[in-house]
């Protein structure tokens, strides 16, 4: 058993993972342009179906020109408090794949995209930044405003930057800026078949 972060595991997981949680509390401090690139070739490696890398990045950075419209891409409860995040990072994955010059539906670019957003949390992690995803989006308003190309579709929106005191957000925020449990994996996972309830 592990514990870390105020979270415990059943089995011995290395802390990096239980150090890693979705802050909403950001400093607002500018992030240099090296950094988000790092973080980005990190989210490049990760693995994907017959390497057919489906992700695609767009992202801004606060104190830049486009920030205030990066910060209009997020729903009103997202944007109290992601406009204090160094870098807001669009994720996009193609719907299709290429071969021999044709177009074919891609069944996995949504997990692939999904693999490649950890590998971005985790080398923002080990840079000293936090990074929040973020369902809570305008998807139509990003295509039109980011010219993203017909064949992509918008996955989520995360916020990256170095962590600040709960007491900068509202009360209501507040109150819970505290990493998040999870369910035992007795839960989540079954040998053999799936003994577990539909919910």
């Amino acid at each position: 058993m592990t514990t870390s972060n105020s979270r415990d595991t059943d089995h011995p997981v290395d802390p990096l993972f239980l150090d890693r949680w979705s802050p909403r509390a950001y400093d607002g401090n500018p992030m240099p342009k090296g950094d988000v690139l790092t973080i980005l070739d990190a989210a490049r490696w990760a693995p994907s179906a017959s390497n057919q890398q489906p992700w695609r990045f767009v992202y801004g950075l606060n104190g830049s020109p486009e920030w205030d419209e990066f910060v209009g891409l997020l729903m009103e409860g997202n944007q109290r408090w992601a406009k204090n995040a160094s870098a807001l990072i669009v994720i996009l994955s193609r719907t299709y794949n290429l071969r021999d010059g044709e177009k074919k539906p891609a069944t996995t670019h949504s997990f692939d995209a999904g693999a490649a957003w950890f590998a971005l949390a985790m080398q923002a992690h080990k840079l000293g930044y936090h990074a929040h995803g973020m369902a809570g989006i305008f998807k139509d308003k990003i295509v039109e405003q980011l010219d993203v190309p017909e064949g992509y579709v918008v996955e989520a929106v995360v916020a990256i930057g170095k962590i600040a005191h709960k007491s900068t957000l509202p009360d209501d925020l507040a109150e819970r800026e505290v990493p998040s449990k999870r369910l035992p994996l007795s839960d989540i996972a079954f040998e053999g078949k799936f003994t577990g309830k539909a919910d």
